[in-house]
């Protein structure tokens, strides 16, 4: 395959805060179990969520992902993605198996590391003063595979004769293969060369590093993922995903398609400059199938992708969200030569 060729689309699925209402948040979450379902009947790969806290959107995505097991058979359940500062990697290894499990295997973990963010008297009461001593770095997500792939954490203690009181050595329970399934969302090339050294999944979004100031998004999130898997063990065959806000206006009402228009033009002049020291932010890609699909085959990052997501905004409506993902598993993903689960 020469640098130029796109490679082939392999999976095809979505990104969905899961937001709620402050005074109504089970209605959020239960329409947030519908889109899953909705997205399944479609024939959609897989349906990722993001993770918030302290805001109106999921901060659990083990949970959701447990019941979202009992309501749909066959699309991979992604968090894009669990800050694991949050997180005991131990007990987030749990959930995590535990979920899988009740999927039959089809959690997609993908995971972030950075320290915590608040001033000080917030993460006193949110990480207790230990905080300031924890190591956030990668070692973190290596400690979470670690146990996520049944590693001994100790001995297997003898039997003590006490009922119930069979100890196991390693964190149960134990879901073969969710390791492998461990994606890390970065945007940076010093991520993207660890977590290609790792071994892992790379996951790409509309939010990324300009390495040298400005820069062409989509140029600068490939150099990522050429980093990548330069650095990957599985070399050009390492796995890939981009993450992008995608809002198709065919099949749309008028008032939609009004809504949508004015939600692209806000966000707009964010995207044209460098916020903090070099974060960019993609513009939110807005149109018809063929301008869509345009877009897509021209960007760079899709171009070296072997899985898209489309980013759903979070200020839509059910009616919207599903009006997108139609537009995406009927007619844009079959234009880029993909073709729906059965």
């Amino acid at each position: 395959m020469s640098p130029e060729a796109a490679r082939p689309l392999q999976q095809l699925g979505f990104i969905h805060l899961v937001p709620f209402d402050r005074d109504d948040p089970a209605r959020g979450l239960e329409e947030g179990l519908e889109l899953f379902e909705f997205a399944e009947g479609l024939g959609l790969d897989s349906g990722w969520v993001r993770t918030r806290h302290m805001q109106y959107g999921l901060p659990s995505p083990a949970g959701f992902f447990a019941a979202a097991s009992q309501r749909t058979r066959r699309i991979g359940l992604g968090s894009a993605v669990i800050p694991v500062g949050f997180e005991n990697p131990f007990r987030l290894a749990e959930d995590l198996a535990t979920a899988d499990l009740l999927s039959g295997g089809r959690v997609l973990a993908g995971v972030s590391v950075h320290p915590p963010a608040s001033d000080d008297a917030v993460n006193d009461r949110v990480h207790d003063s230990g905080w300031r001593e924890e190591d956030y770095g990668y070692g973190r997500i290596e400690r979470l595979r670690a146990f996520l792939a049944g590693e001994p954490v100790r001995e297997r203690p003898e039997y003590a004769g006490f009922g119930g009181d069979i100890d196991s050595e390693r964190v149960e329970p134990h879901s073969p293969g969710l390791a492998d399934r461990l994606w890390y969302g970065g945007g940076s090339l010093r991520s993207a060369r660890w977590a290609g050294e790792a071994g892992l999944n790379w996951l790409v979004s509309n939010i990324s590093s300009a390495e040298n100031g400005v820069d062409e998004f989509a140029r600068a999130q490939r150099a990522q993922i050429d980093a990548f898997r330069a650095a990957h063990p599985d070399g050009t065959a390492a796995r890939a995903s981009v993450a992008r806000v995608i809002v198709p206006t065919d099949g749309a009402t008028v008032a939609q398609a009004r809504k949508y228009r004015a939600y692209a033009e806000a966000r707009n002049p964010r995207t044209e400059r460098v916020h903090g020291r070099n974060t960019i932010i993609a513009r939110d890609v807005l149109g018809s199938l063929d301008e869509i699909v345009a877009h897509i085959r021209d960007d760079l990052a899709f171009r070296a992708a072997d899985d898209y997501l489309f980013e759903l905004p979070f200020e839509f409506e059910l009616d919207d969200w599903k009006q997108i993902l139609t537009q995406l598993a009927t007619r844009i993903g079959p234009a880029l030569g993909w073709r729906p689960a059965r």
